[in-house]
């Protein structure tokens, strides 16, 4: 164990990881040499990625306060956690309902070493952290630590938060979600952001073969692509948006350009 108590043995820090990158360009400091240096060849080749990553992250914020305060959801199931950052999810539906559960999914062993910081509850409500892939929906739904914390008698909403753009044609990632969202009741919530190279595509296609470079190859989706991850369920209005266009709250998306934004966002009900 190194002094920051990560799984040195678990942990590769010769090479770039995308969620250590994500860290880096939002200002964090969980991340190595190899992230950084991802990270600034990725900006120099993309200079709006930094506002692209953090719109991705404000769109977040509004859209659980929006399930929480809107939708009156109190039972939430994050796929793809990422490493931690305030705001935190449960932080934001627990300021709206206190009562609020929330369980945390992620594979990368930092996150896993760093959840304690998301298990920080409000006395009132729980937050319970899992480690599984994202693809392998079973390991997820059969958790212990879900099924302690979550009653999926009653509505939940499932969050897929940049993350299936890492998800080839093979890994199926229309199905993995239908899969998850399969055994939540009627009147639980998918909110995802997805990403896209529709609005900037030379520039984001340059991002996109530095990840691919390192090892992280991505899958972009159109618009039509990302329609079918809502296929059967409702979706709230303005429904699928660029991020920085989903219920703008006036901190922050002002003067993004369309060209800034690589990431749709939208939230559905499932009837």
């Amino acid at each position: 164990m190194p002094d920051n108590g990560w799984p040195a043995d678990r942990i590769d820090t010769e090479n770039a990881h995308s969620a250590r990158i994500y860290d880096y360009i939002l200002g964090g400091k969980d991340y190595y040499p190899a992230d950084k240096e991802a990270g600034d060849a990725m900006a120099r080749e993309w200079p709006a990625l930094p506002v692209h990553m953090r719109a991705n992250r404000d769109w977040m914020n509004r859209a659980v306060r929006w399930l929480a305060e809107e939708a009156g959801m109190r039972q939430f199931l994050d796929i793809g956690t990422g490493i931690p950052t305030s705001p935190n999810l449960h932080e934001i539906a627990q300021s709206v309902a206190p009562g609020s559960r929330v369980v945390y999914v992620d594979n990368d062993p930092i996150v896993l070493t760093l959840s304690q910081g998301l298990l920080a509850s409000a006395p009132e409500g729980r937050t319970a952290y899992v480690e599984a892939d994202f693809r392998d929906p079973a390991a997820i739904l059969d958790a212990p630590e879900l099924r302690e914390t979550l009653d999926l008698s009653r509505p939940v909403a499932l969050t897929v938060i940049a993350i299936v753009h890492f998800m080839l044609d093979a890994d199926d990632a229309v199905g993995v979600v239908r899969r998850l969202l399969e055994p939540l009741p009627s009147g639980s919530y998918l909110a995802m952001s997805i990403g896209t190279a529709e609005f900037a595509p030379e520039e984001v296609g340059r991002v996109a073969r530095e990840y691919a470079a390192r090892n992280m190859p991505m899958r972009l989706r159109t618009l039509d692509e990302a329609h079918e991850f809502f296929t059967g369920l409702e979706l709230a209005e303005p429904g699928i948006v660029q991020v920085h266009k989903w219920h703008p709250d006036g901190n922050g998306e002002q003067g993004i350009r369309d060209e800034d934004i690589a990431m749709y966002g939208a939230v559905a009900r499932k009837p």
